[in-house]
């Protein structure tokens, strides 16, 4: 029985008590999420028998009051004002009033419709565009200075240089990508070659696609093709690896025991590529002139002797050394942008796809640009 009388103590409870111009309902008992049924029907109470100015919700005599409980007293609360009365709490805790803030009831309000103009918008994007432009580039001078620092520090003290790690890149960059870069670099070749005989025929010119495949390929196409393959084969695999370390914060833990994350991660993986490049490059073109070559033979009746005495004629040293000299600072663009977005990533995969795109394609660009300075560069110099 007494059991009984408890239990029944401990449901919600309340009590509507008219005066003047005023009405006081008091509540009692539990008013939590497992009596959501009755707490629901006793606030429909208050709001029906509130017929009155004012409105007093009386908690002195409320035992608990969970999260359900105060929205529900609330949104009363919120109804009643609505309906042009004034509803107040009265006697409750500390508690139960920082409880009743958090679940204040708010409504939405419309958001207003701005009108905005299209030529607006685009001015408005183009500025968002080169303010994140000029922002890249200035983190990328600031990241190369700390590269530039980390690397003196390492030639200080040699200690300090992780073989391993720049040998163990050089293998995942340069060896396992040789397959992949001398078929694309063979079949570039044989089409560039195929086009210009095609062409070059209506002039009787055919002899001369040797002079095209060889200036082309060792001056711009080898390192080109080289780059925008190594940019978007290891430079997404140092994003996605350097944002990986990130999310999981193994990049702080290094921190924490005293190693710095440009020495043991980003310099091995930039002095890899800087090395392997060139010597992609390299294969690159031989590959490119290997495929033209075959081409040539195929479709101009252009014997391998004969390409190859033509070849050695139109070709000078500058040429071949023209493509080579890029190719260092490719693989220094490259590996600045995939390593800093790769130190940029948030703690989400989604941020993790973001900027291992971000880093393929803000990679491929520079390049691409970086290769139209150096053309106009040589041009200049006449080299």
């Amino acid at each position: 029985m007494i059991v009984a009388q408890s239990i029944l103590a401990q449901e919600p409870q309340v009590e509507i008590e008219g005066a003047g111009d005023q009405v006081t309902a008091r509540l009692a008992g539990h008013w939590i999420a497992e009596n959501s049924a009755r707490v629901e029907s006793l606030a429909a109470e208050i709001a029906a028998g509130a017929d009155y100015h004012r409105v007093i919700i009386d908690l002195g005599q409320v035992g608990r009051l969970d999260t359900l409980g105060a929205w529900v007293l609330d949104r009363t609360r919120h109804e009643l004002g609505e309906r042009g009365l004034t509803a107040d709490f009265a006697n409750a805790s500390s508690e139960q009033q920082i409880l009743l803030d958090e679940v204040a009831y708010r409504g939405f309000q419309e958001q207003k419709v701005v009108r905005r103009s299209k030529v607006m918008d685009f001015l408005v994007d183009v500025g968002k565009t080169v303010h994140g432009a000029g922002k890249d580039l200035i983190d990328g001078v600031a990241f190369l200075g700390e590269l530039v620092s980390a690397l003196v520090r390492v030639v200080l003290n040699p200690r300090r240089f992780r073989g391993t790690a720049v040998v163990n890149q050089m293998e995942q960059i340069a060896y396992r990508g040789v397959p992949i870069i001398v078929l694309i670099s063979f079949l570039v070749g044989c089409i560039i070659a195929q086009q210009g005989i095609f062409q070059l025929q209506r002039f009787g010119a055919t002899p001369f696609v040797v002079d095209l495949i060889g200036i082309l390929v060792l001056r711009e196409l080898g390192v080109l093709l080289t780059s925008i393959m190594v940019a978007g084969r290891s430079g997404s695999a140092f994003t996605a690896e350097i944002g990986s370390m990130k999310m999981r914060e193994e990049i702080d833990a290094l921190r924490v025991m005293g190693l710095d994350p440009i020495e043991v991660l980003i310099v091995p993986r930039i002095l890899a590529l800087v090395i392997g490049l060139p010597l992609l490059t390299f294969i690159s073109s031989i590959a490119a002139l290997t495929g033209g070559g075959i081409t040539a033979w195929l479709y101009g009746d252009i014997s391998p002797d004969v390409y190859l005495s033509r070849l050695k004629a139109a070709l000078a040293l500058n040429t071949f050394f023209v493509g080579i000299i890029k190719a260092p600072f490719m693989a220094l663009v490259i590996g600045i942008i995939a390593t800093l977005e790769g130190v940029a990533v948030a703690g989400s995969a989604e941020s993790l796809g973001r900027h291992v795109t971000s880093s393929v394609v803000k990679a491929i660009f520079m390049v691409i640009v970086l290769d139209g300075l150096f053309a106009m560069f040589f041009a200049a110099i006449r080299y």
